[in-house]
């Protein structure tokens, strides 16, 4: 099926693709591109170079005669499409929910531009049972051993470090060792090293290497025979057998605080250990429940999609993907850390991280595909005061005043934040009406 939709000085013809895609044919007016391809002169003369001329003051028409009339032509189209692009995302009637994969159909001297824009569109979703989703109950309840590993963590957190003079080196033991190591009798490259801090434990050298520590004395050199695990980062060295001449310099450990009244006071606002134990199984419970919560929406949100329909198109889908990874990027940024920095750390790329992310991108769409579908059966919708409220809220987060906040959100920032309220309103609608079994 196809449809035609006239845009000032653009035209729009829209070809419905099975898979829920779609074709997008555009149609820049001769005009219009004429005034791009001037843009792009404008941009490139400084970089072009003539005889006669000084640089950046060469004519368009002497340019044109020298590389032909075309020469500024590919700039002009990357100048054209955004915009082209953009004012008909914004004229078409269908909801568009990928990015566009572009072709150009026609870049010629006197000529309307005309370029293609393939996009996958939102489907339709037939909706199945979404009311009485049977639902496993979830333990909320905490232990005593519970508690007790909670208030040990705190006791870990707060112990000192003393030295020890007077044992040999047992497990949890922070030591100080040199080490060297050998393969076939001979030292290797990045195997020796001196004042080394290792935790016995902590699995930060290769299997076995730490056990073996374990009744060593300080001062007195030990041997320490470990075979390098067969997947081993230095191929070289990767499945051989070594022997590392060890001694240790230094042994520490931790004295946990006494478990008392005393500690209680310190670390909480209570003065009793009985007062302290109360609140920690509080916070457990606490957290056990907004656990359970969120466990229990993503069960019953699991259900209700399995019982809808929807054909999502693939593009959707890579679209989210794309998304998902640029805002991993801008949160590991934020910690100092470049996205191309953590492919070098982790040995990823950027098509294997993509890969990683498809199930959850898959199912973040359905999850709001159904949810919308919820919200549109029910008829819900963000009333302004959910609204009001919503903006204060984030006014706060980003400490400023709800005016100004007012003041920097747009129609489509409106839009955005009321369809995500309305996907809280139908998610808790379905969860409110599932069943506990």
């Amino acid at each position: 099926m196809m449809f035609e939709e006239e845009i000032g000085q653009m035209s729009l013809q829209v070809e419905k693709l099975d898979g829920n895609m779609a074709k997008l044919t555009i149609e820049v007016s001769t005009e219009d591109f004429e005034k791009a391809v001037e843009k792009a002169y404008q941009k490139s003369k400084g970089k072009v170079s003539i005889p006669g001329f000084r640089k950046g003051k060469v004519p368009r028409k002497m340019i044109e005669q020298m590389y032909g009339q075309e020469v500024f032509y590919e700039d002009a189209a990357n100048i054209a499409i955004p915009s082209a692009y953009a004012d008909a995302v914004d004229e078409c009637t269908e909801e568009i929910v990928s990015q566009p994969t572009i072709e150009v159909v026609q870049l010629e001297a006197g000529k309307p531009f005309i370029f293609t824009a393939e996009v996958a569109l939102k489907p339709d979703v037939t909706l199945g049972k979404y009311k009485g989703i049977e639902f496993d109950k979830i333990d909320v309840s905490v232990t005593e051993e519970e508690v007790d590993a909670a208030i040990d963590k705190e006791r870990e957190r707060n112990a000192r470090t003393i030295s020890v003079e007077d044992r040999a080196v047992q497990d949890k033991d922070m030591i100080v060792l040199d080490y060297e190591g050998f393969v076939d009798g001979k030292a290797f490259e990045g195997g020796k090293d001196e004042s080394y801090p290792l935790t016995i434990g902590s699995n930060t050298f290769i299997p076995g290497f730490e056990e073996q520590l374990i009744g060593a004395e300080i001062d007195k050199e030990m041997e320490v025979n470990v075979t390098f695990p067969e997947d081993y980062h230095a191929t070289e060295l990767a499945g051989k057998a070594a022997l590392f001449k060890c001694t240790v310099r230094e042994i520490k450990e931790k004295e946990l605080p006494e478990l008392d009244d005393e500690f209680a006071s310190e670390v909480s606002e209570f003065d009793t250990l009985a007062e302290y134990k109360e609140d920690v199984k509080k916070n457990l419970i606490l957290k056990k429940e907004e656990t359970a919560k969120n466990e229990k929406e993503g069960l019953v949100v699991d259900a209700v999609i399995a019982e809808a329909q929807m054909n999502i198109p693939e593009a959707m889908i890579t679209t989210q993907q794309r998304q998902m990874v640029d805002d991993f990027a801008q949160k590991i940024r934020m910690q100092g850390i470049t996205i191309e920095q953590y492919f070098q750390f982790t040995g990823l790329t950027k098509e294997a991280l993509l890969e990683q992310m498809k199930p959850q991108a898959e199912q973040q769409i359905k999850s709001r595909l159904v949810l919308e579908a919820v919200a549109k059966a029910e008829n819900l919708e963000a009333s302004e005061e959910e609204y009001t409220d919503e903006i204060k809220k984030m006014a706060e987060a980003y400490r400023m005043s709800e005016e100004k906040m007012i003041e920097m959100i747009g129609a489509f920032e409106e839009k955005a934040i009321k369809g995500d309220l309305r996907i809280k309103k139908a998610l808790d609608f379905v969860v409110e009406n599932a069943v506990e079994k």
